[in-house]
């Protein structure tokens, strides 16, 4: 794909997710009046257009790779759907939450968990930049190496790291205890996705299966 073909996909993607996220939010809520919505969008999106515009400029291959969404395996198509339902879910509730004022969260809660995006955000960056061959779908390229460096060195999968903890921290970011129910799900659809990667990853990545002995835990040491 051409460099402005890649932009102009890069720039549909990312305003779609935005105004997707924006609108769930608000129209759930039924106001504007909703602070920690906009200071959660803020601490997502301008960073995230940030490294959009990074990549454009100093790897779009590795920004192709993450615009890609089609699974080929029937199993992790059925794992990315169950995925989207409750990744949908953690903004409803929250909306539904300040709407209804279900539960109040105190505001320093809130902005840790602002906190905790940004440093879960950071990660995933790291992790891209240690890993340029970090799709989004589950699939192993020709020359594909094994990284085994930067936060692979201590667990298998740290970009899911980084995805969990931004997830757990959505709902209390947005104002609400109740949206922590769809997100805990979102744990166990990775802990699927990561099984079925890692059959994958044995199978057609040379090397893969030394690394997984070496080390040992997939996204919490001393734990799993």
């Amino acid at each position: 794909m051409n460099a402005r073909g890649l932009a102009a996909r890069a720039v549909l993607r990312f305003a779609t997710g935005a105004v997707v996220v924006v609108g769930v939010l608000l129209g759930c809520a039924g106001t504007v009046a909703y602070w920690q919505a906009w200071a959660y969008c803020a601490v997502v999106f301008v960073p995230m257009a940030s490294f959009v515009v990074w990549l454009l400029r100093h790897d779009p291959v590795l920004l192709e790779r993450r615009l890609a969404v089609r699974e080929r395996d029937p199993r992790q198509r059925r794992i990315v759907a169950l995925g989207a339902l409750c990744f949908t879910a953690v903004f409803v509730v929250p909306g539904l939450d300040r709407r209804f004022s279900w539960a109040q969260v105190p505001v320093a809660a809130s902005l840790a968990a602002d906190v905790a995006m940004l440093l879960g955000y950071a990660l995933f960056v790291r992790v891209l930049l240690e890993n340029r061959y970090a799709s989004r779908v589950v699939d192993v390229e020709a020359g594909q190496p094994v990284v085994t460096t930067g936060p692979y060195a201590f667990v298998r999968h740290p970009m899911y790291v980084a995805a969990i903890a931004m997830m757990i921290a959505t709902p209390i970011a947005l104002g609400s205890w109740w949206g922590l129910v769809p997100a805990a799900p979102l744990v166990a659809v990775f802990v699927a996705r990561i099984g079925n990667e890692e059959a994958l990853l044995r199978d057609e990545l040379p090397g893969y299966s030394a690394y997984a002995q070496r080390t040992k835990y997939r996204l919490l040491p001393g734990l799993w």
